[in-house]
């Protein structure tokens, strides 16, 4: 999987990946979704989705840009 974008934010950073021409957003490496755009995914944990790992926290608290064009662009 390799990861495209990233966001950081106060309980740590969330990635665009990308895999098999389906894009996912990642957190601690867990999978959080599979879209068929980065725009979608981000959307996902913009509009809220809730990280097992964070005891149940809402993404959508976290100020995340609704812009995938927001996100820092990795360089490979």
């Amino acid at each position: 999987m390799r990861k495209l974008y990233v966001h950081k934010t106060a309980v740590g950073a969330f990635y665009i990946a990308e895999q098999d021409r389906r894009f996912h957003a990642l957190f601690r490496n867990e999978n959080l979704g599979s879209y068929a755009t980065s725009q979608q995914a981000v959307d996902g944990l913009t509009k809220g989705h809730v990280v097992d790992s964070l005891n149940g926290l809402d993404t959508a608290t976290l100020a995340i840009p609704n812009r995938v064009q927001e996100w820092a662009k990795l360089v490979h």
